[in-house]
């Protein structure tokens, strides 16, 4: 059993035996929750990180599709190139 010690902002430091049990390194996402009065985090998939990131792009823009066909696919690359270029020739 580890004991840690929380800190004047709530931060606690997790133990390295239980990081490298755990799997967990800088970055990574953990989902904290309670469970019966204790206080658990549970290491979150890359898929999930990945999906969040997706979720993102698609909010920003930087991101188009699903494409049911290729046509689809193809419209939108050559209107992403027409826009490009607009945008070019404007900053000019």
């Amino acid at each position: 059993m580890s004991i840690v010690t929380v800190k004047n902002k709530y931060q606690v430091v997790i133990p390295r035996a239980l990081r490298e049990r755990a799997g967990v390194n800088i970055g990574d996402l953990l989902e904290a929750k309670v469970e019966r009065g204790k206080i658990t985090f549970t290491p979150k998939s890359l898929v999930d990180r990945g999906v969040a990131q997706s979720l993102e792009d698609f909010k920003r823009g930087r991101a188009h599709g699903p494409f049911s066909t290729h046509e689809e696919l193809l419209q939108a690359l050559h209107a992403g190139v027409k826009k490009a270029k607009a945008a070019k020739t404007k900053s000019k």
